[in-house]
């Protein structure tokens, strides 16, 4: 496959801390932005779990001079795709519009994150939206077990789940998502992203005007506890197991990473990779399963998966777990080759979407203070070599595993790996 084209990354710093970073796409007659605030669910107290999902519904009820209605019918006349997330480390807004549209879009977006009038009585009507999402994630069985394996392997607050509990969410009081927003809602730590066809001197002139005199602020502390580790089961009447485990790994920002990334694509990625044809298509054990590498800023984990039948869950993770530690014996030539394919063609996909750019390189910008251009992460895919994966392998075999399995029966752990 031919490298993707490159394409000028283009960077601006504010005084007040904002960064803004942006990539032309000229082919294209879209654009996309993406903009990062510090007000994730790290930053929340530990007895108001969910309160940034909270406050980001709250946001987008109205600003500026637009009420809640305005707000989505506006962005609708824009033919904006909008979205909405909060992580450990952001609150993140924008979407994907027609290039001509970018600038009302933006300004719509900078009342949003400085201007939203939070109204008092709506705080009702997004609260049944946030126990809804956390009703939702209970009853999603293959996400509860992910997100309490999430919670063993890092530490409190980073494994924590931005949808919070149902106690805490219905705890949270105006006065608690207003004092989020103040405290968290400052351009110090906040990123604009912005990916497509644009003329980078206008978009940087207008940026400054919308959000140059945006104050910062000092942002509330992220208290770390230690990770719980370890095992646990959670019992549930199902003819259905569901199984969690966890490794750790490096962090996008460690000159190993892609040999990790690597080595987890051999692992998962494809119908050829030997997850799926040793525990799905050779034995028939589970209707799914998958492994995928995971980043925070300065630590890094590999989560795995499997869904499978009651009566065949402990063979499932037994093979599972056989997999992941025969991993350090190293990758062959042939499945190097497949995963080089793979990943390329990822990449050249993403020189078609302008969402995909836009997301990338905030999250670049927040992981390494740079954005590594779509021909650099090319060239460091071609200087994958079995020798360098399997070195890393070596230094870093899978091991130290964290599992979580829901289902009517615990699964015991293979004698070596107890």
């Amino acid at each position: 496959l031919d490298p993707p084209v490159t394409h000028p990354i283009l960077t601006h710093q504010f005084d007040n801390g904002l960064a803004l970073v942006a990539e032309p796409m000229a082919w294209l007659e879209s654009v996309a932005f993406m903009i990062l605030v510090p007000a994730g669910c790290a930053r929340e107290p530990a007895e108001l779990t969910g309160l940034g999902s909270f406050t980001g519904e709250m946001v987008q009820r109205g600003s500026g001079s637009r009420n809640s209605r305005q707000f989505i019918e506006d962005l609708e006349a824009l033919g904006v795709d909008s979205s909405s997330a909060v992580s450990n480390g952001h609150a993140s807004f924008g979407g994907a519009m027609p290039a001509e549209n970018v600038y009302d879009a933006l300004s719509i977006y900078a009342d949003l994150v400085r201007r939203p009038h939070l109204p008092a009585d709506q705080v009702e009507d997004s609260r049944l939206g946030c126990l809804q999402e956390v009703r939702a994630l209970e009853d999603d069985l293959a996400q509860r077990v992910m997100l309490e394996l999430r919670r063993r392997r890092y530490p409190e607050p980073w494994g924590r789940a931005s949808q919070g509990t149902m106690e805490s969410i219905r705890r949270i009081t105006i006065d608690d998502i207003r004092g989020h927003f103040e405290s968290c809602y400052r351009p110090n730590e906040a990123i604009l992203s912005v990916a497509g066809k644009i003329d980078w001197p206008r978009l940087k002139d207008y940026v400054a005007k919308l959000l140059g005199d945006w104050q910062p602020g000092e942002l509330p502390p992220v208290n770390e506890t230690p990770a719980a580790g370890g095992r646990l089961h959670i019992a549930h009447e199902s003819n259905q197991t569901h199984i969690g485990v966890s490794y750790p790994s490096v962090p996008y920002r460690d000159p190993n990473y892609f040999q990790a990334r690597g080595a987890v694509g051999v692992l998962s990625d494809g119908m050829s990779s030997r997850l799926f044809t040793e525990v799905r298509e050779k034995r028939g054990l589970c209707y799914a399963v998958g492994a995928s590498s995971h980043s925070l800023l300065d630590r890094g984990a590999v989560f795995c998966y499997s869904g499978t039948s009651a009566d065949r869950a402990q063979e499932t993770l037994n093979v599972l777990l056989a997999e992941l530690t025969r991993l350090a014996e190293g990758i062959q030539p042939d499945e190097l080759s497949r995963l080089k394919a793979q990943i390329k063609s990822s990449l050249i996909m993403q020189q078609e979407s302008s969402r995909s750019r836009s997301a990338s390189i905030a999250g670049d910008w927040y992981h390494l203070g740079r954005v590594r251009t779509l021909e650099e992460v090319s060239q460091i895919i071609d200087g994958l070599s079995c020798e360098s994966i399997n070195s890393y392998l070596a230094a870093h075999p899978p091991r130290d595993f964290s599992i979580v399995t829901l289902g009517p029966s615990e699964l015991e752990t293979p004698g070596a790996l107890s």
